[in-house]
């Protein structure tokens, strides 16, 4: 254990060229610096916030959605049968036709009731309208808080208004108690989403967040160990600064005000490609990669750091593509479709077990293209939530 921690824990690799750990272990009085020890505080935290947000989710989101009328759905339950539960849970996409043949002649059911059975078991498994609100209202509460909060803190901060402070007499830079509470919550909060994943009920894109969420975590931690909070803490402001609008988007979505919702996405659509796609290349990127470039020069953490920046702006491309995608179908369909990541499954069988009055009566509340807001495969909230 002490080689490999000897290993981890490499000057070379950590530390610009003549700085060793022992430079940094006893400051002057009154000064402190970041310790990676300090990163255990966010665990408890994590767990206080997880606490927060059920309480919040009970008695404050959950009043919101009944006066919204926003009510949980009744979905029917697919009847108990051992055979088709032990396929449910082997598979991850809908038996195909072959396979649904197999099982209509081992159970002796006609192919249609073996594809609702599965229909009705997937739609049980599936979040209610009402329990996404509570869950985005809980998101956008934290959210529009810490990006508050950020901005008030690095409003009073030089780095804000030149970046190449965030550099200077690196890495000798104190850590103040503003700069601790913004990193340890907002690495709390991520270890708080890692652990109610595990509560929540399971959607399909589980696997998918939960690495979002470590690589989140572990990026938070690398840069505070590295005393990078500077320029880390920028980072994090320009990805609060969207996100809570993206959630109060789905709040409005989810309470059925259509115009506010898209509106909404207007902004957060401006507000996402304006910091994603400007002043994170132009202005994070700029002072990572050439400004520290000529102050503190590179080693190994610094190229490791700046590989995962590089990755990043990849993905913020990617995503912003996705958006102005769904931003273009939204304005030809005339608004922004609902989040479906978990939306109740209909199909063309229980369609044709109503009367064709039944099916002109649904279509014209659906509207005249009986889309229903759906637009493709992938929502903007689904989107988001691999973010």
């Amino acid at each position: 254990m002490a080689a490999l921690s000897a290993w981890f824990w490499n000057e070379r690799f950590w530390l610009p060229h003549n700085v060793t750990w022992a430079d940094l272990a006893d400051p002057a009085p009154g000064v402190e610096y970041p310790k990676a020890g300090h990163l255990l505080s966010a665990l408890p935290l994590a767990l206080g916030i997880f606490a927060v947000r059920i309480f919040f989710e009970r008695y404050i989101a959950g009043p919101c959605a009944s006066i919204l009328q926003i009510q949980v759905e009744l979905s029917r339950r697919a009847q108990p049968n051992a055979v088709l539960e032990k396929v449910f849970t082997s598979i991850t996409k809908s038996p195909d036709s072959r396979h649904l043949e197999g099982l209509s002649k081992q159970l002796d059911w006609d192919v249609r009731k073996v594809q609702r059975w599965f229909r009705h078991r997937r739609n049980q498994d599936k979040p209610s309208t009402r329990t996404k609100f509570c869950e985005s209202m809980w998101r956008f509460t934290f959210y529009l808080c810490i990006f508050i909060y950020g901005i008030r803190f690095l409003w009073q901060s030089l780095w804000m208004w030149d970046t190449r402070q965030c550099w200077y007499n690196y890495p000798y830079q104190v850590l103040t108690s503003g700069l601790y509470y913004y990193y340890i919550t907002e690495l709390a909060f991520y270890w708080s989403l890692m652990f109610s994943q595990f509560t929540d009920i399971k959607r399909k894109d589980f696997l998918i967040m939960f690495v979002h969420h470590l690589a989140t975590v572990s990026l938070i931690s690398f840069s505070y160990v590295n005393n990078m909070l500077r320029v880390g803490s920028l980072v994090m402001c320009i990805h609060d600064s969207s996100d809570f609008l993206l959630e109060v988007a789905k709040l409005a979505n989810y309470a059925k005000y259509q115009r506010s919702c898209d509106f909404l996405f207007v902004v957060f659509s401006m507000i996402f490609f304006g910091t994603r796609l400007i002043i994170f290349p132009f202005w994070i990127l700029n002072t990572t990669l050439f400004e520290s470039w000529e102050i503190i020069g590179p080693y190994p953490s610094w190229w490791l750091f700046n590989s995962l920046l590089l990755v990043l702006q990849v993905l913020h491309m990617l995503w912003s593509y996705f958006i102005a995608r769904i931003a273009f179908k939204a304005i030809m369909r005339g608004k922004v479709s609902k989040d479906d990541r978990s939306d109740i499954e209909s199909s063309s069988e229980e369609e044709t077990e109503t009367t064709p009055k039944e099916r002109l009566k649904t279509a014209s509340s659906r509207g005249e293209n009986g889309s229903n807001g759906h637009f493709g495969s992938k929502t903007w909230s689904q989107n988001h939530n691999n973010w």
